[in-house]
C-alpha cells in the first residue's frame, strides 16, 4: 500500500495531553485484578478488537504493528497476519507528510494524547482510498497506542462531485467565474510564477456579438445550445494552443455570452493575438442547431502582461475595456490592451466624474472672442467660450469636456451657469462703459438643454436677474440641432426669438443646409463654418512661403450666394476663423456683415474687453484689436 500526503493535519486535530508526561520506560503499575479475570477479560477485548467494524491495529511504541483486525487487513489489501511487525506510518503514509510525522512520534512517546489527519492510500488494486487517520494511546500498561483508520472516499468523492456543480457552468460544462477566478489568483500568487514559468499571464475575454437577438427571437433552449456548441469551438481551440507546451488555456464562461481563455505562463503578446485569431476563425463556421443554421461573431480583449504587479481586479478591468474597445471599433475582431488609450479613457472618465463637483467649486472661467464690424471695424459683440481650470490637468478648451457634459446631462447645469456668468458680464460693461454702444454677448447653446430643461425660463429669469436687454444676447446652436429641431425645440426657439433674443445658427454650412426649412424658422444670425473662409487667406495665388495656393474660385462663389441668401431672408452673416487681412478683405468686399478670428483677437479675459471699450477709435476695419 503507498500513499499520498493530503498536506498537513489540522491544528484542531493535535490534541495536547492533560495529564502530567510520564517517561516512556516507567514500568508498568501493579493490578489487584485477579489473573482468572484478566484472562477473561483480554479475551473478551480481544474478541472485540478482532470483529470490530473499524479497521484498527495496536501499534508499539516503536512503531511496529503489534496485531491488526481483519478489517483493517480487508481495507489496505492484505491479511491480517501481514500486517505485524510492519512499520504502522508505511501503511498509511504518515511519513511523508512532516507535520503528520512529527505529531505520529510525539503521540508514541505520549508527549501527545491524539493525533488525526486525512491521508490518500493507494489499493494494491490501483484505487484510491480517502482514509481518516487516528492515533491514540492506550493505557500506560499496554505500552502501546491504538491506530484506527476510517474509509471516507464516499465522503470526498460526494464532495468533490458537489464542488464540480459548483464550480462548472451547467449549460456549457466549462468552469464558471468562482472557478476562473480561483485559478487566476493562485497563478497571481508569487510562488506561482517566481518558481518555474515565463512569469507572465495572458488572458483573451470575449462577448459573442448578437446574442441577445438568438434569445430573444429563438429562445433561451436555442441560446443554451448555441453556447454549448462556442464552448467546445473554444475548447478546441484551446487544446490547439496547448499542443507541445506545459499546459493548454482554462477555458471558462464568466456569465451570459462572456468567455475568457486564461493563458499562464504566456510568452507574450504574438501568443495571445494568435490564440485571439484561431478563435474568430473557429466561430466563422455556422451553427447547425435543431435545424436552424446560425452565425456568430465575437469581440475580443486580449490582455497580455508580467504577472508580478498585477491582481485578479486589475487584470479583468484592463480585459474589460479592451474588450469594449473591440465592440466600439465595429465588433468581430480582437484588441490588444493600450495603455496610452486606457490612460486617455482614464482621463476622460476622471473628467466626466469631476464635471458636476466642478461647476459647484467654480472651476470654470469664460473667455471672450470679439466679433467685429466688417465694414467698420468696430466691436460689436462677444461670444463667450467655457474654459475648465482644472486642478490636475491644467486649464482645458471646450472640445476636451463639452461632449462629455452633453453624455451625462451635466450640459444643463454648466450651460445655466455659462448662460448667468456671460449675461452678468455683459450688463457690467454696459455700466461700467455708458458712453460705448453697447456689446451682444452670444453663448452656446447645446440641443439637450432645450431638451432637458426650460430654456426660455432659464433665460427669461436671467435676462431680469441682470438687467440685460434681450436684444444684446444671441444664443448659438449647431445647425444640425437647429435644422433639426422640430416639436419642443422650434417651439422654445420661437418663444425666444419673440421675447427679443437673437439665434444663430453656429457652424453653418456644415450639415444639413435645408434652405427652405431656414426661412421658417426664427434665426436672426448665420455664422459661417471656418472651412468656407480658409481658401480666402491669401490675395495672390502664392502662398508666403512660396508654395502655390491656387484657392478654388468656387470657394467664393458659394459664401457669397450664401451672403446674398442670407440678407434676402433678412438675416446677418458671421464669418468664422477669419486669420489674415486678405479674408477680411474679400469676405468684406462680398458683403459679409461680422468677422470673428485670430485677426481680431484671440478669446481673451474680460478686462482685455474693458480695455477695448474704452479705446474703439484708434482701430481700422482690419486693423487686429
Amino acid at each position: 500500500m503507498s500513499g499520498t500526503s493530503e498536506g498537513p493535519a489540522p491544528t484542531a486535530d493535535l490534541i495536547r495531553p492533560a495529564v502530567t508526561e510520564r517517561h516512556i520506560d516507567t514500568p508498568p503499575r501493579t493490578t489487584t485484578t485477579s489473573a482468572s479475570s484478566s484472562s477473561t477479560g483480554a479475551a473478551s477485548t480481544g474478541a472485540a478488537f478482532a470483529a470490530a467494524p473499524l479497521a484498527m491495529a495496536v501499534v508499539d511504541r516503536e512503531g511496529l504493528v503489534v496485531t491488526a483486525n481483519e478489517t483493517l487487513g480487508t481495507l489496505l489489501g492484505t491479511g491480517a497476519d501481514a500486517l505485524a511487525g510492519k512499520a504502522a506510518a508505511d501503511l498509511v503514509d504518515l511519513s511523508s507528510d512532516p507535520r503528520a510525522w512529527h505529531a505520529y512520534r510525539e503521540v508514541l512517546r505520549g508527549r501527545q494524547a491524539r493525533l488525526r489527519c486525512t491521508r490518500r492510500l493507494r489499493h494494491p488494486d490501483g484505487r484510491s482510498l480517502w482514509v481518516q487517520v487516528t492515533v491514540s494511546p492506550l493505557p500506560e500498561e499496554e505500552r502501546a497506542v491504538l491506530l484506527s483508520v476510517a474509509d471516507i472516499s464516499a465522503g470526498r468523492e460526494l464532495q468533490a462531485r458537489l464542488r464540480h456543480l459548483q464550480m462548472h457552468d451547467p449549460v456549457t460544462r466549462l468552469p464558471n467565474r468562482t472557478l476562473f477566478f480561483e485559478r487566476l489568483s493562485a497563478t497571481l500568487e508569487a510562488e506561482a510564477y517566481e518558481e518555474s514559468g515565463t512569469g507572465r499571464i495572458g488572458l483573451c475575454y470575449l462577448d459573442l456579438d448578437g446574442f441577445k437577438a438568438v434569445n430573444d427571437t429563438l429562445g433561451h433552449r436555442i441560446g443554451d445550445r448555441l453556447l454549448a456548441a462556442v464552448a467546445e469551438r473554444l475548447t478546441r481551440c484551446a487544446e490547439e494552443a496547448g499542443y507541445a507546451r506545459p499546459s493548454a488555456p482554462l477555458v471558462a464562461r464568466l456569465g451570459g455570452d462572456e468567455f475568457a481563455l486564461l493563458v499562464e505562463d504566456s510568452t507574450g503578446t504574438d501568443q495571445l493575438a494568435d490564440l485571439a485569431e484561431s478563435v474568430l476563425k473557429a466561430l466563422q463556421a455556422p451553427f447547425d442547431l435543431s435545424g436552424q443554421r446560425l452565425s456568430v461573431s465575437a469581440s475580443i480583449g486580449v490582455v497580455e502582461r508580467h504577472a508580478a504587479g498585477t491582481t485578479a481586479t486589475g487584470l479583468m478591468q484592463a480585459a474589460d475595456t479592451t474588450l469594449y474597445w473591440a465592440k466600439a471599433d465595429g465588433k468581430s475582431r480582437w484588441t490588444l490592451f493600450d495603455p496610452e488609450r486606457n490612460a486617455h479613457r482614464m482621463t476622460r472618465q476622471a473628467l466626466s466624474s469631476g464635471l458636476r463637483p466642478a461647476i459647484e467649486h467654480d472651476e470654470f472661467v469664460l473667455e471672450y472672442q470679439p466679433l467685429v464690424g466688417m465694414e467698420d471695424g468696430r466691436l460689436r459683440g462677444v461670444e463667450a467660450l467655457v474654459r475648465w481650470n482644472h486642478p490636475q490637468f491644467g486649464m482645458l478648451t471646450p472640445n476636451r469636456f463639452i461632449g462629455l457634459a452633453e453624455e451625462d446631462g451635466s450640459i444643463v447645469q454648466l450651460g445655466r451657469w455659462v448662460l448667468a456668468t456671460a449675461c452678468r458680464q455683459a450688463r457690467r460693461w454696459q455700466l461700467e462703459h455708458p458712453d460705448a454702444p453697447p456689446l451682444f454677448v452670444s453663448v452656446n447653446v447645446a440641443v439637450r438643454q432645450v431638451w432637458d430643461s426650460d430654456l426660455v425660463t432659464d433665460v427669461a429669469e436671467i435676462l431680469a436677474e441682470t438687467g440685460l436687454a434681450p436684444h444684446l444676447l444671441q444664443l448659438e446652436l449647431t445647425e444640425s440641432a437647429v435644422m433639426g429641431s422640430a416639436g419642443r425645440p422650434l417651439q422654445a426657439l420661437q418663444a425666444l426669438s419673440d421675447m427679443g433674443v437673437h439665434i444663430a445658427i453656429d457652424d453653418f454650412g456644415t450639415g444639413y443646409s435645408n434652405l427652405a426649412y431656414l426661412s421658417r424658422l426664427p434665426v436672426s444670425v448665420l455664422k459661417l463654418d471656418g472651412s468656407f473662409v480658409r481658401g480666402f487667406q491669401y490675395e495672390t495665388s502664392e502662398k508666403h512661403d512660396g508654395s502655390d495656393a491656387r484657392p478654388n474660385p468656387a470657394d467664393e462663389v458659394v459664401v457669397e450666394a450664401m451672403i446674398q441668401l442670407a440678407h434676402r431672408l433678412g438675416l446677418t452673416v458671421t464669418a468664422e476663423c477669419v486669420e489674415t487681412s486678405a479674408q477680411a478683405s474679400r469676405l468684406r468686399g462680398i458683403g459679409c456683415d461680422t468677422g470673428q478670428g485670430w485677426l481680431y483677437s484671440r478669446p481673451v479675459a474680460p478686462d482685455r474687453i474693458s480695455e477695448l471699450l474704452r479705446t474703439p477709435a484708434r482701430r481700422s476695419r482690419s486693423e487686429p484689436i
